[in-house]
């Protein structure tokens, strides 16, 4: 029997699942989101990586698309992202002023363009530092300030344990921890251990345990390890986008349905692509998708030797040309 978790609330928020999508630059748009929510079951997603300088002072195409939301987008968390604090004030109020239910601070994203000025994990660098923008951007809102950490910079120097009170006393209304450090990026395993420190060191605000989270069983190993208040799960849904549901129903004490995942990979294939013609256009939708063949590709038919021919279509006829002959192949 899966552990069983009381509602996750996050400030005012109560969510109807402990279980949360994670912002992925480049994933976590529109489309997907609302394929994923057919599913149910999902606590809460959010956007992708929001720089308060296109959302303040930026225009065009691609600004609108990041920003772009739904009612039945609901209820999605804001994520952004910088080093420069007055900055992430004043994007802050403006997506409050637009909205937005929740801000989420990205203090984890491990990406040199990012991290290395200071953005995302940058902020690992400076503990102190990051707990004193948190807190002036809480200030600045009424709205719930979430903030998305990793355990440190790298193995050296493992903050995250210690930044928790200081979060918490500038009224962060919960914290999500990555269990690896901004060096080991997406390589190794989760630290367990580290969440579960992050967890002793809340005195009552929700710490949401993130990190290889890809399975029912090992999200029973997070929680049962972590004792996390909640789960999100990030590329793990990006491969099987029913997983959130699984592990929700687990947590609710339900027993697992006869499910045939070819079948329903090849459906979500096609409702995704569907959703990403009609959002960015025939010629961005088919651009902005070659990049999920690889999931795709992965599942149905792992030996595929042609792979990088698909990366050059452009044409949406040649697309699900290739695509159909993709659904219909269990391989060479």
């Amino acid at each position: 029997m899966a552990p069983q978790l009381p509602p996750l609330k996050i400030g005012p928020l109560t969510l109807a699942s402990p279980v949360l999508l994670a912002p992925m630059a480049g994933y976590t748009d529109l489309p997907f989101r609302l394929c994923l929510r057919a599913y149910g079951r999902l606590g809460m997603a959010y956007t992708e990586l929001i720089n308060p300088h296109s959302l303040l002072r930026g225009k065009g195409r691609r600004r609108a698309q990041v920003l772009a939301t739904a009612a039945e987008d609901a209820p999605l968390g804001w994520q952004i992202y910088g080093s420069d604090v007055a900055m992430l004030c004043e994007a802050a109020r403006a997506l409050e002023g637009q909205g937005a239910p929740l801000i989420d601070l990205n203090m984890g994203c491990p990406e040199r363009k990012i991290s290395g000025g200071g953005a995302g994990a940058g902020w690992l660098r400076t503990p102190a530092a990051a707990v004193s923008a948190a807190a002036r951007v809480r200030a600045a809102v009424k709205i719930p300030v979430t903030v998305k950490l990793r355990l440190g910079w790298d193995a050296t120097a493992l903050v995250a344990a210690g930044m928790v009170p200081g979060l918490e006393d500038a009224g962060v209304a919960a914290v999500t921890v990555h269990g690896r450090t901004r060096a080991q990026a997406y390589t190794g395993a989760a630290d367990l251990e580290a969440i579960r420190c992050c967890v002793a060191a809340a005195r009552g605000m929700p710490v949401i345990g993130n990190g290889d989270i890809v399975s029912v069983a090992s999200a029973r190993q997070m929680l049962a390890l972590t004792g996390c208040a909640g789960l999100m799960v990030g590329r793990g849904a990006l491969a099987r986008p029913w997983l959130i549901r699984e592990i929700a129903r687990d947590l609710a004490g339900e027993l697992a349905e006869p499910f045939d995942e070819r079948a329903e990979r090849i459906a979500f294939l096609w409702r995704h692509l569907d959703r990403m013609l009609a959002f960015y256009g025939s010629e961005g939708g088919v651009r902005l998708f070659r990049k999920w063949i690889p999931q795709y590709v992965r599942a149905l038919v792992p030996h595929r030797r042609d792979l990088p021919a698909l990366f050059q279509i452009e044409d949406e006829a040649a697309l699900r040309e290739a695509l159909a002959e993709l659904a219909g192949s269990r391989g060479n």
